[in-house]
């Protein structure tokens, strides 16, 4: 069976993540490589947007595939087409799941299946934040800062049940959530914190990688030391490319 695979981020205007997404691929690709057997080490590896993009995600999935399987495309080894061996292993890269993980990108996947046929069969993967060594990543990045309180902040999603899965790995860490675009704020969450005494207060953001909501994050904690002159913040790092974080995704598409 030949398999290639398409790593599905959010997209943005900033140019990082799209940078980051193309690093992120090559570590994936020497994953597979590292672990399929010499005659198998052929792995194709490419990344497309959801939103932020010319073309719309199922263009870029159809487009993939051309590329990925252009025997396929030119009517070449029908028999061994004809036994569905020709696989796209769609990852998203997405932390929560919100709306484009459960509709969105299903969606998109659907309209891809259709329009390729039969011959390469499309496969959607779990979403990145589903895989429970996550929660080690970041773990990880608390160990390396000392502080007395941690508030894990992400995006959000105004979508029923979306929550669940952040107050669970806050809780795990341990630390306090909070979400850039739904309630409760970061500065409310700091102020719980500062009231009930804690001085030094640390912040994990959530994200993939470094762009312009991280950058927002950072203005506002300098914002925050202003109001909160007594307290010493700390911003950790977004996840970012890693061997580790390429040995999760690997692991999704086994």
């Amino acid at each position: 069976m030949s398999s290639a695979y398409l790593l599905v981020s959010h997209g943005s205007r900033d140019r990082r993540p799209e940078i980051a997404m193309q690093q992120l691929a090559k570590l994936v690709h020497n994953k597979l490589s590292e672990n399929h057997n010499a005659l198998n080490n052929e792995h194709q590896v490419g990344i497309a947007a959801l939103e932020m993009n010319p073309q719309p995600l199922h263009e870029q999935i159809q487009q993939f595939a051309k590329s990925a399987f252009d025997d396929a495309w030119v009517g070449l080894h029908q028999s061994k087409l004809s036994q569905n061996e020709n696989r796209i292993k769609i990852v998203p890269l997405f932390l929560l799941p919100g709306v484009h993980v459960m509709t969105d990108i299903p969606a998109e996947v659907a309209l891809a299946q259709q329009a390729i046929g039969q011959d390469i069969m499309i496969e959607l993967q779990p979403y990145l934040g589903s895989h429970p060594n996550l929660e080690k990543l970041l773990a990880k990045q608390i160990a390396a800062i000392k502080a007395e309180a941690w508030i894990l902040l992400t995006h959000g999603s105004r979508r029923p049940g979306s929550k669940e899965t952040v107050e669970a790995i806050a809780a795990s860490l341990p630390a306090v959530a909070a979400y850039w675009s739904v309630p409760p704020s970061l500065e409310s969450r700091v102020k719980e914190l500062v009231a009930a005494g804690y001085k030094e207060i640390a912040i994990l953001p959530y994200f993939l990688f470094a762009g312009g909501i991280t950058d927002a994050i950072a203005a506002s904690i300098e914002e925050l030391k202003l109001q909160f002159s007594a307290v010493n913040f700390q911003l950790a790092e977004p996840l970012g490319a890693s061997a580790e974080l390429a040995e999760l995704i690997w692991d999704l598409t086994r």
